[in-house]
């Protein structure tokens, strides 16, 4: 959190240099409400969180917009391919079809399922997830927006307001207040409650962030961990560090490794996933908290099968691909 304050502290510098302006200020509030939405949604897909909220204060001017206000959609998808409920707007043409959300979360969880899940888009994700000015020309050539300046628009939203500092996060972390409502964001939590980006309770009983992914339980690994010293520490019997986490027994550990405390799920958050360089089967299990095996089902790979960078990777057996 420390990183976020020094964004809304170099914001603000920022504003007193320019003046003030009105539009600034509403910027500046949209940014600092929803920015911990955006790094949730790139921790789950990949998405760059600075791309994210350039385009949703682009898109939804800095959430003013008649379609942000009464569809709490934040990014102007139209209603290709959906079935959900729907906005009439004009833009390009008359009685356009936009879609419509029950809350704001829905609509940044939609943008990074969008971008994810379209072939076209694809080659974003081989991009690094740094590469924010890659991003956005990427965005603008793949046919996101129609508008010439679109890219340069992003990069500058991103540059004024330092929103690249973002996509450098490895996680986010909120503490409970006596009534469980969210108040703030911490590095270390000694709370009897911690809630991570899906908005679920974890008993915190140990001096290390529990986190959540896909509803399954883990911890990040530090130097010097090793998988008894771990089931010690997380009161767990010595074969279930290895069990849950698909690994020999007498497994290495590095830092900063995700560790799965409990089993993971039969299937991913998001339907399709779409594979990095340097990525395999098992990694991308880690990274999403579902069984590998399910993975190797629900695409019909046989177990060992290298998959390669832009590879659309089934991880819901309602998407499970058909021979």
């Amino acid at each position: 959190m420390k990183r976020n304050l020094g964004i809304l502290f170099l914001i603000f510098i920022n504003l007193n240099a320019n003046g003030g302006d009105t539009i600034r200020l509403s910027r500046i509030k949209y940014i600092n409400k929803h920015k911990d939405d955006a790094v949730r949604d790139m921790l789950k897909t990949g998405v760059p969180a600075s791309v994210t909220l350039a385009q949703a204060c682009l898109e939804s001017q800095d959430g003013e917009s008649k379609l942000a206000k009464e569809a709490n959609n934040h990014f102007g998808i139209k209603c290709s391919e959906w079935t959900g409920p729907y906005f009439t707007l004009d833009d390009d043409k008359k009685d356009e079809c936009f879609r419509k959300y029950k809350t704001t979360l829905e609509s940044y969880d939609d943008h990074s399922l969008f971008l994810s899940t379209r072939p076209r888009y694809a080659s974003l994700f081989q991009l690094s997830p740094t590469d924010y000015k890659g991003w956005a020309k990427g965005l603008k050539k793949a046919g996101y927006a129609t508008e010439p300046a679109y890219a340069e628009r992003l990069i500058k939203i991103i540059e004024d307001n330092q929103l690249y500092l973002l996509d450098q996060q490895k996680e986010i972390i909120y503490t409970a207040s006596a009534n469980d409502k969210m108040i703030g964001s911490v590095e270390e939590s000694s709370a009897k409650k911690i809630y991570v980006p899906s908005v679920e309770a974890v008993d915190a009983f140990t001096s290390r962030k529990i986190l959540l992914m896909n509803g399954v339980e883990y911890i990040v690994t530090k130097k010097g961990d090793n998988l008894k010293s771990l089931a010690k520490e997380l009161q767990l019997g010595y074969w279930q560090l290895p069990k849950y986490n698909e690994m020999n027994e007498n497994a290495g550990l590095t830092e900063g490794q995700i560790l799965y405390m409990k089993p993971k799920k039969d299937e991913g958050e998001i339907p399709i996933y779409i594979v990095k360089p340097g990525e395999t089967i098992l990694s991308i299990a880690q990274a999403n908290g579902i069984k590998s095996k399910f993975i190797y089902k629900y695409n019909n790979l046989e177990e060992g099968m290298r998959v390669e960078p832009g590879q659309q990777i089934y991880l819901k057996k309602s998407h499970q691909a058909k021979n």
